[in-house]
């Protein structure tokens, strides 16, 4: 009989595998490679999530690991943008690589008829040798070579079909303007691995978000026909029941908490994977799911969200954290709030002239 985990467990599980239970003594590059990446759609999430993970985080750290190359930011994981490690993304990219290509007729079909796929690729590899080109540049480079089609579609079609990366200033805290794109061979120095190699995609899954479903590691990734995969890997895996009867599988090492594990509040950044890692809904919603926007940021309280928040600046120099709540919280549940809102305000908005942290209802 397999062991049925409770749902409370699996909430806690998932919080220590993320490093939310509490901040981590571990370098930025070791818990980019724990967290199997991390969600980088906008500038600034990335280092809120780390900031919400690791001791002692400051931006620089994260942005000197983009100058050494030793982060990048790519598109990987459904065809978003992520930050990886180097060394994640030369085997990342070449297992991803069918789903890639996939999304892009998915998507941009419409927008690159006639475009054949290997030609964009050749082309895009042609413009890109030796140098880093901003987005609208390659895009208007790949129109004059078929007039008449979307600039900026054929530089989003390009980058879902050959290896290439964002280098900094893209990924910097605070920057804006177009994404550029360099070939990552070039900058990394070495080749991306021929192979695909599915079977390591699902164990980091498993590593970073298990106990977990076939069908969340395919949610999360993008990846399809993971199941074969999964089968093959079954006999070193442990199995387990959810309490609605599923499948769920771990690899053996990964450590499983009792479900009083301390759950402390955090302020998780938009796209936090923490809440967007499985396709039955997240570990952390709980009864808020419905009410909670998916890839917003989230207020988590007892290891569930309880409403979400925003951060702005406004003209007198303030800086404001709005903290839109689901339901009211007891006392000592909204100081924790107030006492981690403060410091993600120090984090985040260090440099204003005041802060403010106020608590709404949700509308």
């Amino acid at each position: 009989m397999k062991e049925r985990l409770t749902r409370r467990r699996l909430n806690r599980a998932a919080l220590l595998r993320q490093s939310l239970h509490e901040r981590a003594e571990l370098s930025v590059e070791a818990m980019v490679e724990r967290l199997a990446g991390v969600h980088a759609r906008h500038r600034e999430p990335p280092y809120i999530g780390l900031w919400n993970r690791v001791d002692g985080f400051r931006r620089e750290h994260l942005a000197a690991l983009l100058d050494l190359r030793a982060v990048v930011r790519a598109s990987l994981h459904r065809g978003a943008r992520y930050l990886v490690t180097a060394e994640d993304y030369l085997w990342l990219r070449p297992t991803l690589e069918p789903m890639l290509r996939a999304r892009r007729e998915r998507v941009l079909g419409r927008r690159t008829t006639c475009v054949d796929g290997g030609q964009l690729a050749a082309a895009a590899r042609f413009l890109l040798a030796g140098r880093v080109m901003p987005r609208p540049e390659l895009g208007r480079a790949l129109a004059a070579r078929w007039p008449g089609r979307d600039p900026v579609a054929l530089a989003r079609a390009a980058r879902m079909l050959l290896p290439v990366l964002h280098p900094p200033p893209s990924g910097l805290w605070g920057r804006s303007g177009p994404a550029a794109f360099v070939l990552a061979e070039e900058w990394l120095g070495r080749a991306v691995d021929r192979r695909p190699h599915p079977a390591r995609l699902v164990t980091r899954h498993l590593a970073a978000f298990g106990p977990a479903t076939v069908e969340d590691v395919q949610a999360w990734s993008g990846a399809s026909g993971l199941r074969e995969v999964v089968d093959d890997l079954r006999p070193s895996l442990r199995e387990y029941r959810g309490e609605d009867g599923e499948e769920l599988l771990d690899v053996p090492e990964a450590p499983l908490p009792p479900e009083d594990l301390p759950a402390p509040v955090r302020f998780l950044a938009a796209g936090d994977d923490a809440v967007l890692a499985h396709a039955g809904g997240s570990r952390l919603s709980g009864t808020e799911r419905a009410r909670h926007p998916p890839g917003e940021p989230a207020l988590l309280v007892d290891g569930l969200v309880r409403g979400g928040w925003a951060l702005t600046r406004e003209v007198d120099g303030r800086a404001v954290l709005t903290v839109r709540l689901s339901a009211p919280l007891p006392r000592r549940q909204r100081a924790e709030a107030a006492e981690e809102g403060a410091a993600l305000l120090r984090f985040a908005a260090g440099d204003a002239d005041r802060h403010d942290i106020r608590f709404t209802a949700a509308g």
